[in-house]
């Protein structure tokens, strides 16, 4: 492990552990923290490994906060930004250490690619949030390049190493057992969010995304093609370049950069209508952000949206921009709908709850503990 610092300290004694791995790129980071806090109201300490760029310290503090949380920033690499199959066996080694030392019961991988070439020597969880094969068959629809499929046949052979593998949703569960031939489907825990600090007033005419706006699977492109036969504003909030070099700018949208999670409250506030055309999307946290506040949804129409926001939003197909500005110009234009699509919304995003997401959590954890841990874990069985 070339480097690694441990920046908060467990809580004392000797309740169960779980060693969660994190990235700070993408939505990963927001899960694990919320997990975290999720399982430290049900007793179970967390170690939270940070991989790839460091986190900033907005997010460091924010993990530190948690209660029962040990944050250990370790700087390997992720999987889908290694240089070689080398470099991900060399990540998962130092995670199985760090596991080690801290007596970890219990290993969740983010990353799946880790347990395809080390035994942890405790149960693994594998979540698969996200992965180049299912990107790439939902953005491109072709072949995969050969950068491509040396990750997905690391990310393949995790799968079928984990003890359990957990997807975010049963639609994009589906699509991992299909493309890596898995002998069942991953069961299926829903992501879970704290609701952002909104406030109530009165809802201003202007349109809202926010994500990874380099990633093409984010498809931003059709809401900027759209947003320029609109008379309102749209609003973009995430980084214009990622990790990886991608790097995008639009000509139609205001691009506000990456906010703090207090920045996208005070927009959330105003209850603008919120759209995602993505092409690719496992779940979609900030889509449960926007529905959380009351804002009405105008979403691409693929499986996952329809799983999770099915009779709450407005589907149109992810590429047609004209599609989507018709969409937001009719919903805008008509209050009345927008206020109880608005209700509807964040009647269905409650019940995406973080301590939902860690009873069902604990539950999997339970089934792979010594039947002499188990009893520790008998609140949380009783909450999933």
């Amino acid at each position: 492990m070339s480097r690694a610092s441990t920046i908060a300290a467990g809580v004392p004694g000797r309740s169960p552990r779980v060693l969660i791995t994190a990235d700070a790129v993408g939505g990963v980071w927001q899960y694990s923290n919320e997990l975290a806090a999720g399982l430290t109201r049900l007793g179970i300490e967390t170690i939270l490994a940070a991989m790839g760029p460091s986190p900033s310290e907005a997010q460091i503090a924010a993990a530190s906060a948690i209660p029962g949380v040990t944050v250990i920033d370790t700087g390997l690499t992720l999987d889908w930004l290694a240089s070689d199959s080398a470099a991900v066996r060399k990540a998962g080694d130092a995670i199985r250490e760090i596991g080690a030392e801290h007596k970890a019961d219990i290993i969740q991988l983010n990353t799946p690619a880790l347990a395809a070439q080390t035994k942890f020597g405790a149960p693994v969880v594998a979540v698969q949030h996200s992965c180049v094969a299912s990107w790439w068959d939902a953005v491109q629809g072709s072949e995969l390049p050969q950068d491509f499929a040396w990750r997905t046949k690391l990310v393949g052979a995790g799968l079928r190493a984990a003890d359990v593998v957990v997807t975010p949703t049963a639609a994009f569960g589906e699509a991992t057992r299909r493309l890596y031939d898995l002998p069942q489907a991953p069961r299926t825990v829903h992501n879970g969010r704290t609701p952002l600090p909104v406030s109530d007033g009165a809802a201003h005419d202007f349109v809202f995304t926010a994500g990874r706006l380099w990633d093409e699977g984010k498809n931003v492109r059709t809401i900027d093609g759209a947003a320029k036969g609109l008379g309102v504003p749209v609003h973009a909030a995430g980084p214009l370049k990622g990790p990886n070099g991608a790097e995008v700018m639009f000509d139609n949208l205001h691009c506000l950069g990456t906010l703090s999670e207090a920045e996208i409250a005070r927009w959330l506030s105003a209850r603008p209508v919120f759209v995602s055309s993505a092409l690719y999307e496992p779940f979609g946290l900030s889509v449960l952000e926007a529905a959380a506040a009351g804002c009405a949804l105008i979403l691409s129409d693929i499986p996952t949206f329809r799983e999770l926001w099915s009779e709450v939003a407005i589907f149109v197909p992810a590429r047609d921009e004209a599609g989507f500005t018709r969409a937001i110009a009719d919903l805008v234009g008509d209050e009345f709908e927008r206020t109880m699509m608005g209700r509807a919304a964040r009647e269905r995003a409650a019940r995406f709850t973080a301590d939902a997401m860690a009873a069902q959590m604990a539950s999997l954890y339970r089934g792979l503990l010594p039947a002499i841990q188990r009893p520790v874990l008998a609140s949380a069985r009783a909450a999933a």
